[in-house]
């Protein structure tokens, strides 16, 4: 089983990945660091270099790679979503966990990450609040679609986070268990 963390940057899945794959047992693995790795390149370069159609047949691939491996927490890009057949391997493989959090607190998440501009290109070239509402908007609908689990990511801090997603997976585990 594979429980993959889905929301827009900024929302948590770096940080919840590791406490809760410890909290499982299990291994965890964030997307973008993968593709970063393979590519010996910044997300920004590939971008740059690739486009965004480049970068996200990179996300795709080490996606669907990652999400065959057991017992796994993948934190997953803020846009895999986009991608119907990502979206199809990521409920395949297990509880998919939708970090939830309004435009402001994302805003104000990324104003303090100096790593995030460094790291991430913007996808509007529009300023940072008018960016994350506008591509949220678009996102929403896929994120819940895809959603076994919506974690307020606003209120909620990282290790409480990792513990009601834990509870939510040992239950569903026992649940599949009983019911074979």
């Amino acid at each position: 089983m594979v429980v993959t963390l889905i929301g827009y940057r900024a929302s948590g899945k770096s940080s919840v990945a590791p406490r809760l794959a410890k909290k499982l047992g299990w291994s965890w693995v964030d997307c973008d660091d993968v593709i970063e790795q393979r590519a010996g390149a910044s997300i920004q370069d590939i971008f740059a270099h690739e486009g965004e159609p480049g970068f996200r047949k990179r996300e795709s691939e080490v996606l669907a790679e990652l999400l065959q491996q057991p017992n796994m927490v993948v934190a997953s890009g803020g846009g895999a979503v986009l991608s119907e057949a990502n979206r199809q391997l990521m409920k395949a493989a297990g509880p998919v966990v939708w970090l939830h959090a309004p435009v402001d607190i994302l805003v104000r998440r990324l104003g303090g990450d100096r790593n995030s501009s460094q790291r991430r290109p913007s996808l509007t070239g529009r300023p940072i609040a008018d960016e994350v509402a506008e591509v949220l908007a678009f996102r929403e609908p896929l994120y819940r679609e895809c959603a076994s689990l919506i974690v307020d990511a606003s209120s909620e801090r990282p290790p409480q986070m990792a513990e009601l997603i834990a509870k939510y997976i040992l239950e569903h585990e026992s649940r599949e268990v009983t019911a074979q």
